[in-house]
């Protein structure tokens, strides 16, 4: 094999990508993301024995973050920038060796943290000490199953972190789950009990992104989206960061261009906080893996916040119009960096490019109707707690989750369309992408697709769910008359599902594949304790699921 990975959704034939990831990531930039990952749990590790004696290294906890977040699927292709993480995750990791040892601090005799070399060498002679690398099927599965919702974390984490919040038992959770990662001797009772805390995690990740972003920008509101285009040069903004959104829109009043999201940034649009600026058209586009035709005829600018990029084909035109920032990073883009301490990003350079481009091209007319965050849910419980009362409201399906490319996700296109009238969506992420346009009405007024946001507020609809218990009396959440239909792709969707665990959701149905990294004996335990399940045909879960009387 030139490499492995099946991390995301797309695995190739469902088991892992041995060639060429599916995503684009070429096998170097795959062993490097490796060797990155190994180096932050020997971070994590030292970092953890240092904060048992009060003197855990802060920066050390933030590079963590990053360095997780450079490594989710379709966040960055840039070797040379992975390259560089490495190298600074050595001297970070060296730093702190050496603290430990001046303070006579034990430390764990394992290869994350003896393998003590320069990080040239270490690229050209890598240990055999991944996590593939354990022998044993179900520990292997667990450790991946905690890494990857330890990724997503700290994704979160990481958007939080930009705008001023930070929760030092968030950074604890992850560093012990890293650590805890490394160890050989390891069960998996231990195991399972981990990727619950790493669920626990989740929540408190998704708790502070959701205050971090509301305390900067005001409470998402039940707004009407333009879809289509003004007259002047455009900048498409994509990604997930709503600090970059917020100095780019500042940094462009004025200058004759005007400023959409795309894909995950579309929620961007609920917050009052930014519909001050006038040029800040609306969406373009939909979902990311269509990236290819829709910047085809975008014309303008696009600046990458984060995930997820789509490498540009060889005849691509506006590969020299990419930009990319933060945890983000391609090949042939021109990349912003980071803001310094208490300063700004320089867009700049990007405005003055986008100048020069031709209006977007229009590809939609209309608008669609987001804002659904738990704060205007609530606003609407005693009409939404009447409906259901008088029957006008049977159930709710939560469609939260990823969209992706492949031909089986037209299944929650269709099965969208099937529900009852009876139902209401409940949503976030991208995968509202298959069914956000569709004509599927309201009831008494209450639209049938409730779009709370990006996937980090899927922590809108947990609350959405508890509030609900609560006005209905009910003890167990699990007794609310609300199906989840889950559709994953990568991390961020991982520590989705296992928040959801964390706080007692059973009978989630996951597709449109399970995992390729859950071994059968780990897949039967989450079946057996959880009640995870596949979907199968839209009629069929219907059938089963939603149907009522």
């Amino acid at each position: 094999m030139d490499m492995f990975c099946f991390q995301c959704q797309e695995a190739a034939r469902g088991t892992g990508c041995t060639v060429k990831g599916i995503c684009g990531k070429e096998p170097q930039t795959s062993a490097y993301m490796d060797l990155l990952l190994y180096a932050v749990r020997g971070i994590a590790v030292v970092n953890r024995a240092l904060r048992e004696k009060g003197i855990a290294d802060k920066e050390a906890s933030h590079f963590i973050l990053d360095a997780l977040f450079s490594t989710i699927t379709n966040a960055n292709f840039d070797d040379e920038a992975i390259k560089k993480r490495i190298k600074r995750a050595f001297e970070i990791k060296n730093v702190l060796i050496g603290a430990a040892k001046k303070r006579d601090i034990v430390l764990p005799d394992i290869p994350e943290i003896d393998f003590f070399v320069a990080e040239e060498d270490f690229l050209a002679e890598a240990p055999e000490t991944g996590i593939l690398n354990e022998v044993n099927e179900d520990i292997r599965s667990l450790k991946q199953l905690a890494m990857y919702g330890v990724k997503g974390a700290a994704a979160y984490t990481q958007h939080a972190l930009n705008l001023g919040f930070h929760d030092q038992a968030i950074c604890i959770m992850i560093e012990n789950a890293l650590a805890e990662i490394s160890r050989r001797d390891i069960s998996a009772e231990e195991l399972l009990s981990l990727v619950l805390n790493v669920g626990e995690c989740g929540v408190k990740a998704m708790a502070l992104l959701d205050k971090a972003n509301t305390t900067a920008y005001g409470n998402p509101e039940m707004t009407e989206v333009n879809i289509g285009v003004g007259s002047r040069p455009g900048i498409l903004v994509s990604g997930h960061d709503l600090k970059d959104f917020e100095e780019l829109l500042e940094q462009t009043e004025g200058q004759g261009v005007d400023v959409y999201t795309h894909s995950e940034m579309l929620p961007a649009n609920y917050y009052p906080a930014f519909k001050k600026y006038k040029h800040f058209i609306g969406n373009y586009g939909n979902s990311w893996w269509r990236q290819k035709e829709e910047f085809e005829t975008f014309n303008g600018v696009i600046l990458f916040t984060t995930n997820c990029i789509v490498p540009p084909s060889r005849n691509a035109t506006y590969i020299d119009r990419i930009y990319t920032t933060g945890s983000s990073g391609l090949p042939g883009a021109k990349h912003i960096p980071d803001r310094q301490e208490g300063g700004k990003k320089d867009f700049s350079e990007l405005i003055a490019h986008a100048k020069s481009c031709r209006p977007p091209m229009a590809i939609e007319q209309g608008k669609i109707v987001g804002g659904f965050a738990h704060h205007q849910v609530l606003a609407l419980t005693e009409k939404i707690v009447g409906a259901v009362k008088s029957g006008m409201i049977k159930k709710f399906v939560v469609m939260a989750g990823c969209d992706g490319r492949m031909k089986s996700r037209e299944y929650y296109t269709d099965f969208a369309k099937k529900l009852p009238k009876d139902t209401v969506i409940l949503t976030a992420g991208c995968a509202k992408y298959r069914y956000n346009k569709l004509p599927l009405g309201d009831i008494n007024g209450i639209p049938r697709v409730l779009d709370a946001g990006q996937c980090n507020d899927s922590y809108s609809l947990v609350v959405i769910a508890l509030a609900l218990r609560s006005a209905f009396g009910l003890k167990d959440v699990n007794d609310l008359p609300i199906v989840y239909n889950i559709a994953w792709y990568e991390q961020k969707a991982v520590i989705v599902l296992l928040a959801l665990l964390s706080l007692g959701i059973k009978n989630i149905h996951l597709g449109p594949t399970l995992p390729a990294f859950l071994s059968p004996r780990i897949l039967s335990i989450l079946v057996e304790k959880f009640g995870i399940t596949t979907i199968s045909s839209p009629e069929e879960d219907i059938k089963h699921w939603v149907k009522v009387g």
